[in-house]
C-alpha cells in the first residue's frame, strides 16, 4: 500500500507528534540548529554510551589491573557480554558472535579461516560496487595463497549502479571457492537478497560470507535464516557505537571446531588462557576468533548504544526508517526535481537500505553548501549526496527543513561560490 504524503510545513509536525519512536531523540546528544543526516557513516552519541564509558573510566581509575575481575569478569569477557546484546539485532545466537577489532581485520579473519583453495576451486567471487576495503582484503588474501587477484578474484560487473542477483548466481561456477558480498551497498543503498544468494552458493558447494556494515541497525537481518558461513560488520554507523568502535564477526556454529585463520591469545580457552602455553587451545565458539585484548573503552560506548537499539527494536526502527526515507524521497520529487535532483536508489522497500541517494551534477559543492547551513550529509563520487534520516534521532520536521534549505541553495546558486577542490573527508 502506497503511503500518501503531504508537502506542507504542518504535516511533518503531525508525524513527529505521533511518532512512537520520537522519545528516543532524548537519549542522543543533539546540537541545536543542526540537522544530522550522516548516521549511515557515523551514528550520533547516545547518553547511554557516555554513561558506560564513564563507568569504565571509574573502574579503571579505582581498580587498575583489577578492572578485569570486577562485575564477574565483565570487561575481561566483554565480547561475550556484548554478543548477548548484539544477537537479537542480527538474528543469531550469542555464541556465534564475537566483538573485536575492526571491519577489515575481521574480513581477513573470516576469509583466512574459510578460504582453502584447491587446484580446481580457487576463486573468490566479488562485485565491482562494494566498499574498497573489502576488495583490498580479498586481494591480499589471494596473494597470501600464492595467486594474483587478476586470476583468482572473479568480479561480477554491475550495470554501473546496481547489481543483478541472478548474474551473481550465474557467476558461481565450479572454480569459485568463496563468495563475499555486501548486504547493502554504500553508494546506492541497494539491498541484496541474502537468503536467495546464500542458498545458491550452498547448492554449488561454495562458502559464502557477508559484509553487513551498511545493513546492521538499518534493516532486519536474520543470520539463522540466511545460514551463511560467516559475516562481518562495523558498529559505528546505524548502531551508534562511536568512532572506530569495535567490529563484529559471525561464525556459523557448524564451524566452531575449526581453527581460526588468524589465531591470537584471546581466542584461547578462558580456562587455560593464563596458563600461557605455547600451543593454542581453541575456544570453540565465535569468541575463539578473537585475536587480542578487548578494546574496552570503544566497546563500552557500544554497550550503551546497543541498549538503546534493543529497547527500540529493529522491526520498529525499520518501519520508521522506510517511512521517513519515503517522505524524503517524496519531497525530493515534489520540490527539487525541477532543479536537477533525482533519487538514485531503488524504490521498493525490500530493495533499499537506510539512506537516500540524492543525485545532482553539482552534488559535491551542494553537499558542502549544506554543511555550511548546519546540515551534515556526506558525498560519494560521482554525484551522490547520501542523506540518512535515522529512525531514533531524526525528526520529520528536520527532513522538511533540509529540503527547504536544498531548494534555497539551488535557487540562489549559492553552491557556485564553493571551490571544486575536494576535502580529504567528504
Amino acid at each position: 500500500m502506497k503511503t500518501e504524503y503531504q508537502d506542507d510545513a504542518e504535516y511533518p509536525k503531525s508525524l513527529d507528534n505521533n511518532d512512537p519512536l520520537g522519545h528516543f531523540r532524548q537519549r542522543f546528544f543533539l546540537k541545536k540548529n543542526y540537522i544530522y543526516m550522516c548516521g549511515n557513516s557515523l551514528g550520533l552519541a547516545t547518553k547511554d554510551a557516555e554513561e558506560c564509558v564513564l563507568e569504565v573510566m571509574e573502574q579503571w581509575k579505582n581498580e587498575g589491573i583489577k578492572i578485569w575481575t570486577v562485575d564477574d569478569n565483565k570487561y575481561y569477557l566483554y565480547s561475550k557480554y556484548l554478543s548477548k546484546l548484539m544477537a537479537p539485532i542480527v538474528g543469531a545466537d550469542a555464541d556465534e558472535i564475537c566483538i573485536f577489532g575492526g571491519t577489515t581485520i575481521n574480513i581477513h579473519q573470516g576469509i583466512s579461516t574459510f578460504f582453502k583453495p584447491t587446484k580446481d576451486k580457487y576463486k573468490i567471487l566479488v562485485d565491482d560496487l562494494n566498499f574498497p576495503t573489502d576488495r583490498y582484503a580479498v586481494d591480499s588474501q589471494v596473494r597470501l595463497h600464492g595467486y594474483e587477484p587478476k586470476d583468482a578474484v572473479k568480479v561480477v560487473k554491475s550495470n554501473g549502479k546496481f547489481m543483478d542477483e541472478d548474474e551473481i548466481i550465474n557467476a558461481m561456477t565450479d572454480d569459485v571457492a568463496m563468495v563475499f558480498l555486501p548486504t547493502v551497498y554504500y553508494r546506492t543503498a541497494q539491498v541484496l537478497d541474502m537468503v536467495k544468494i546464500t542458498k545458491a552458493a550452498k547448492e554449488r558447494g561454495i562458502l559464502i560470507g557477508w559484509d553487513l556494515c551498511h545493513g546492521v541497525g538499518a534493516i532486519e537481518i536474520n543470520l539463522k535464516e540466511v545460514d551463511a558461513d560467516f559475516a562481518i560488520w562495523c558498529t559505528y554507523k546505524y548502531l551508534n557505537g562511536g568512532p572506530g568502535s569495535s567490529a563484529a564477526l559471525y561464525i556459523n556454529r557448524r564451524y566452531h571446531t575449526r581453527l581460526p585463520g588468524l589465531a591470537g591469545w584471546y581466542g584461547n580457552k578462558i580456562e587455560t588462557q593464563f596458563l600461557l602455553r605455547q600451543e593454542f587451545d581453541h575456544q570453540q565458539d565465535a569468541n575463539g576468533w578473537q585475536i587480542g585484548t578487548p578494546n574496552v573503552l570503544s566497546m563500552a560506548s557500544l554497550e550503551g548504544a546497543l541498549r538503546v537499539i534493543n529497547e527500540a527494536g529493529i522491526p520498529n526502527m525499520r518501519k520508521k526508517s522506510l517511512h521517513i526515507t519515503g517522505y524524503l524521497m517524496f519531497l525530493i520529487e515534489k520540490k527539487l526535481s525541477d532543479y536537477g535532483f533525482t533519487v538514485g536508489n531503488l524504490r521498493e522497500d525490500s530493495k533499499r537500505g537506510g539512506h537516500v541517494c540524492l543525485e545532482h551534477d553539482e552534488g559535491y559543492r551542494i553537499s558542502i553548501a549544506l554543511k555550511s547551513r548546519g546540515i551534515a550529509p556526506d558525498f560519494r563520487d560521482p554525484n551522490v549526496i547520501r542523506l540518512t534520516p535515522t529512525a531514533l534521532y531524526t525528526s520529520y520536521e528536520e527532513v522538511y527543513k533540509m529540503v527547504e534549505i536544498l531548494l534555497d541553495i539551488v535557487k540562489t546558486e549559492s553552491y557556485k561560490a564553493i571551490s571544486k577542490n575536494r576535502n580529504y573527508v567528504v
